[in-house]
């Protein structure tokens, strides 16, 4: 077992690293656990990220390290270790790890959300180049460009519709007869010009070499296959939280989210989530640090209410 700390927080993507920096401004003794040799999270694989308050156009790797030093600046310690389970400990938390264990006061879960993939040629090759996971990330390098949105429900529509104010021709790419989105953002979407339904379709292959250049699609009624020319390919069939070793209790039932609002608070005391891996509406790098900052206070709070921890534990 490892030296008490007062806040473990896992996971080390934007959510994560701001909780440590606020963590640090709240003289807590944090550790932050990560599972990762690099820490950043799904930006550190961005190529360039340009709707970020003050830094346009950065390099998602370069965004990483300078949250990451500005954590270490505030004093925040790192550890390696894919987190297996959470437990209590009579007034403290157990957070287990395939190296170890570490005891906590309390604990802020910030391990974020995998895009999940379609598992086609080309999808991980061109990751960053023309693969997108994020239309208002990424939209904006597609302007007066061909671009295909693969999806049927509320996010893939808003997406196409998002996309349909920057590109020349949308393709919005279903594999069945009728959209999935709410009914309103479904005739929306129909009635735009510029953008070109394909039902019934299903993905077959992204192509190009350097960049996208196109799509393989198959027709179903009729197994056809046509490839469609364009530049960009916005892939959003949903996300997966990422939550081994999270205690089921705290999480969302539909989605498999953790259950938590905009201060973090779980249905467990003691217990945070930040970020992507939380039920939430906007998942972008702005929310995410936002999120670091809202828990850490709910943290704050719940160590001055628990055992009046303040006065026998004072800041160092």
């Amino acid at each position: 077992m490892k030296e008490m700390c007062d806040v473990i927080i896992i996971g080390t993507g934007p959510a994560g690293l701001s909780a440590a920096v606020y963590a640090g401004r709240a003289r807590l003794k944090a550790l932050v656990l990560e599972k990762e040799y690099v820490s950043g999270g799904q930006i550190v694989t961005t190529t360039e990220v340009d709707n970020y308050l003050g830094l346009p156009g950065i390099n998602g790797f370069d965004m990483a390290m300078k949250f990451r030093e500005h954590a270490v600046s505030m004093g925040a310690e790192f550890a390696e270790g894919k987190v297996t389970g959470i437990e209590r400990t009579g007034d403290n938390w157990c957070v287990q790890t395939e190296d170890g264990q570490y005891l906590t006061r309390s604990v802020v879960i910030s391990t974020g959300a995998s895009h999940r993939m379609l598992g086609i040629p080309g999808e991980k090759e061109l990751k960053g180049r023309g693969v997108s996971y994020c239309a208002t990330c990424d939209g904006a390098f597609f302007r007066e460009r061909t671009a295909a949105v693969i999806g049927g429900g509320d996010v893939a529509v808003e997406d196409a519709i998002f996309l349909s104010r920057l590109c020349k021709k949308v393709y919005l790419i279903h594999r069945r007869d009728s959209l999935r989105a709410v009914k309103l953002m479904s005739d929306r979407v129909q009635q735009l010009e510029n953008v070109e339904i394909l039902w019934n379709t299903v993905p077959l292959r992204i192509e190009g070499e350097e960049q996208v250049t196109g799509l393989l699609v198959r027709m179903l009624p009729d197994g056809e296959e046509r490839l469609l020319a364009l530049d960009g390919v916005f892939i959003a069939v949903g996300m997966v939280p990422n939550v081994m070793g999270v205690p089921e209790e705290i999480l969302d039932g539909e989605q498999g989210y953790v259950a938590a609002g905009e201060d973090g608070k779980t249905a467990l005391p003691g217990i945070y989530a930040a970020g992507d891996v939380r039920t939430k509406r906007v998942r972008q790098i702005a929310t995410a640090v936002s999120d670091g900052a809202n828990v850490i206070a709910s943290v704050e709070e719940y160590l001055n209410v628990a055992g009046n921890f303040w006065k026998t534990n004072p800041p160092c």
